[in-house]
């Protein structure tokens, strides 16, 4: 499907045969390529309302956990805080996995939380850290899931740019071109059939004068 833009199609059959299938291709291309597009409009779709969804399904358990953290932080102060979150051991893994949709590769978080009780003293803390760990504990998996689909709509997204792109050259230059030096290359045929048809009278009206030059003398 190559074509030289900016330059004149050469004016003969071969070229014009050459062309015509090039056409096609890009033709059926362009039908591939608006198929995708639907394709992929209908499942942003789709992920646009399960991202929705998801962040409302967060919304209210990540505001509380956030509110009984505050509730922590003034009463037992940042840098108490920051002591026990820095001696409280990691209790969530979370691996990377990469699934494909329409051709899209989008990353899988894939969270494993250990099913411990609380890490820390109680003497010193307060109920609001307890409550804040548990929230957050329960709400991160929701988190990561949410993550997962924003980050899948941002690349198809992506490829819905790229293939309008596709679409657009297609449609507004390598067709046209395509078209245009069929309609230069056919019109230039026929001249030349014109011209040689006109070539071939004129040289039968020499011949046939000259037949008769001959039959007379």
């Amino acid at each position: 499907m190559s074509v030289s833009f900016g330059a004149k199609a050469l004016p003969t059959k071969l070229e014009l045969i050459r062309i015509k299938r090039s056409l096609r291709v890009a033709e059926a291309v362009h039908k591939i390529l608006e198929d995708k597009r639907e394709i992929l409009l209908r499942k942003l779709d789709e992920l646009i309302r399960e991202a929705i969804r998801a962040r409302e399904e967060i919304r209210d358990p990540l505001n509380n956990a956030y509110s009984a953290l505050f509730d922590a932080y003034l009463k037992l102060g940042p840098v108490k805080l920051e002591s026990i979150a820095l001696t409280t051991p990691r209790q969530v893994e979370a691996g990377v996995d990469v699934k494909t949709i329409l051709d899209v590769k989008v990353p899988v978080l894939q969270i494993k939380a250990e099913e411990k009780g609380l890490t820390y003293g109680f003497m010193d803390t307060s109920f609001n850290l307890d409550e804040a760990t548990k929230m957050m504990r329960k709400v991160l998996p929701y988190i990561c899931k949410a993550a997962e689909i924003e980050n899948a709509i941002f690349g198809l997204a992506t490829e819905l740019e790229r293939t309008q792109r596709l679409i657009n050259a297609l449609e507004y230059l390598v067709i046209p071109t395509y078209q245009e030096n069929i309609k230069y290359i056919t019109s230039s045929l026929d001249e030349r059939e014109r011209e040689d048809f006109t070539r071939l009278k004129h040289v039968k009206r020499i011949l046939e004068r000259a037949r008769g030059g001959e039959v007379s003398g």
